[in-house]
């Protein structure tokens, strides 16, 4: 592919700074259509940010032959369905995080990719942010030693919503459950980048408060299948905010928060240093130009739908008896 021409399914929120420029910015990248189920929003989209074209009709977008890659930036209710549209088009996927709202459909959707020979991306953007690459270069160079355990800890406080009125990522239907699974998939799944995949995995999800539909606390223990062990709680019923993780080794620690650019690193000798690496402008530029490359053939993306599709099946083990009806 000598330029990857992409059409956005599902201009909302996430694509005006995070992705949507990211597409344009990248080299041998462009953003050619846009489509909403509301046209005078895709429209509106299309204007400011400079996009040729823009629908109304999802297949259309598929369909149009000056698009010959899909990003899906819906909510995640929807990601199976339009990447299984993408994938009978012939066109290569990029999908938004959570993968899709369970691991079933998550392999429905790889499924779907491999038989049309098409390949799936998903926007698990912090595997190509700097931060996270430098972490990664840290615990692979030995300076932690021996990783022995990872311990994550999230906080913050409950919001209020009026019934009929809560955000689709507080709605099952849409997201797949609540606040965890947009926001612990972003740790599971960089843990994943940083110490590689999970394998057994046990814990608990409750709803403490009363006051949402969906879970609002979640623990767990977790063993990698490298022999790490991993500790984590999501509370979103907390009196403050708190995003720590701390990857423990025999010759030091890593402690770094999932959402800012913070990075803490402590060795055995005394030694602490206290770094901190913002982030780009466009927060999912890295990942994309990796994906791009991925696609022109001249390199490899870190995040697919194989990758991605681990952090579904650890959440779904860790919510299955919370949604078991």
């Amino acid at each position: 592919m000598e330029k990857v021409r992409w059409g956005i399914i599902g201009c909302g929120d996430v694509t005006e700074v995070k992705s949507g420029p990211a597409l344009q910015k990248a080299e041998g990248s462009e953003l050619v259509a846009v489509m909403r189920r509301n046209g005078a929003l895709a429209e509106d989209y299309a204007k400011r940010h400079g996009v040729a074209k823009w629908y109304d009709d999802a297949a259309a977008l598929v369909n149009d032959p000056d698009v010959n890659a899909v990003y899906v930036a819906t909510p995640p209710g929807f990601h199976h369905e339009y990447t299984l549209l993408a994938a009978k088009a012939g066109k290569p996927v990029y999908v938004e995080k959570p993968m899709a709202r369970n691991h079933a459909e998550c392999q429905a959707m790889i499924g779907a990719c491999e038989e049309a020979g098409v390949p799936l991306f998903v926007a698990y953007y912090r595997r190509g942010l700097p931060k996270f690459v430098e972490i990664k270069r840290l615990i692979d160079s030995g300076v932690i030693g021996e990783v022995r355990f990872v311990q994550s800890t999230y906080l913050q406080p409950m919001r209020d919503y009026e019934e009929g009125l809560e955000p689709w990522r507080i709605q099952p239907e849409l997201s797949g459950g609540g606040l965890f699974v947009d926001l612990a998939s972003h740790t599971l799944d960089i843990l994943d980048y940083l110490l590689g995949p999970i394998g057994e995995v046990k814990g608990f999800a409750s709803n403490q408060t009363g006051k949402q539909k969906v879970e609002d606390i979640v623990t767990t223990s977790y063993a990698f299948e490298s022999g790490v062990m991993g500790t984590g709680v999501w509370s979103f019923n907390a009196y403050k905010h708190l995003d720590l993780n701390e990857i423990v080794g025999s010759l030091g620690k890593l402690s770094f928060s999932t959402f800012s650019g913070d990075l803490r690193i402590e060795t055995a000798d005394g030694e602490v240093q206290e770094v901190t690496i913002p982030n780009p402008p466009h927060v999912q530029q890295p990942l994309i130009q990796k994906i791009v490359d991925d696609l022109r053939g001249i390199g490899q993306s870190p995040s697919t739908g194989v990758t991605a599709a681990r952090t579904n099946r650890v959440m779904d083990e860790l919510l299955r008896d919370f949604y078991r009806v």
